[in-house]
């Protein structure tokens, strides 16, 4: 992968996402759509985005019992997506079928432990464990199903790659240092995120809020 910088596009306005990404095109990698978007224009939009040239992440974080993931994922082959999400709290049998009814050319990633989640948050939804447990017992469940790899944080991925030396790790949640968190716990630098063994990093807001994106994009990937 010649440039690892996908940038997260979150907004449900079709006409936005095609024009930042015209701007910005030629400094990332790659287009993240998550929920917000598919949500507000589906098919149609991934396809229009799909025309400006560049690899599409869908981020839908499919989790559901294992026959109606693999429908999903079937109804969303014909996209070909580079990168899927689904949860890995879904289950081994759900990751398993989630895979296999994935398209040969989409790497299928399981999303371990959100960003915007801490001890204090695990730990009220029944997780007595830290992220760092938690995420690598997810991941070795993700890799034990046959996924290409998984979704965690900054903090989480050096040790996640020492066990899981083939797989792919995408790292979201990412600010440039002294950065505002917003509302991502766990962040770290994406020169960090890249140098633990990033294989994506997901970038949203430090971009797509800036007042020129494509000089955001260029500084993010003069630090890698």
């Amino acid at each position: 992968m010649t440039n690892p910088l996908y940038v997260a596009i979150d907004t449900p306005y079709l006409d936005d996402a095609v024009a930042l990404i015209g701007k910005i095109k030629h400094h990332v990698g790659g287009v993240k759509l998550g929920l917000e978007f598919f949500c507000a224009n589906g098919h149609h939009g991934v396809h229009e985005l799909q025309k400006l040239g560049l690899p599409i992440f869908l981020d839908l974080k499919l989790h559901d019992i294992p026959n109606t993931v693999a429908k999903a994922m079937q109804a969303i082959n014909t996209l070909e997506p580079a990168i899927v999400t689904i949860h890995a709290a879904g289950g081994r049998a759900m990751m398993e079928d989630a895979k296999a009814a994935a398209g040969a050319n989409t790497k299928v990633v399981a999303v371990t432990v959100l960003t915007s989640l801490d001890d204090h948050d695990l730990s009220r939804v029944g997780v007595p464990d830290s992220p760092d447990s938690q995420v690598a017992r997810l991941a070795a469940l993700a890799q034990d199903a046959g996924l290409d790899g998984i979704v965690c944080s900054g903090h989480e991925v050096r040790a996640v790659k020492k066990s899981w030396k083939d797989g792919f790790f995408v790292v979201p949640g990412l600010r440039l240092a002294g950065g505002n968190g917003g509302d991502q716990k766990r962040t770290v630098t994406p020169r960090q995120a890249r140098d633990d063994g990033a294989s994506v990093l997901v970038v949203g807001r430090p971009i797509t809020k800036a007042e020129y994106p494509d000089d955001a994009a260029r500084e993010i990937v003069g630090t890698l």
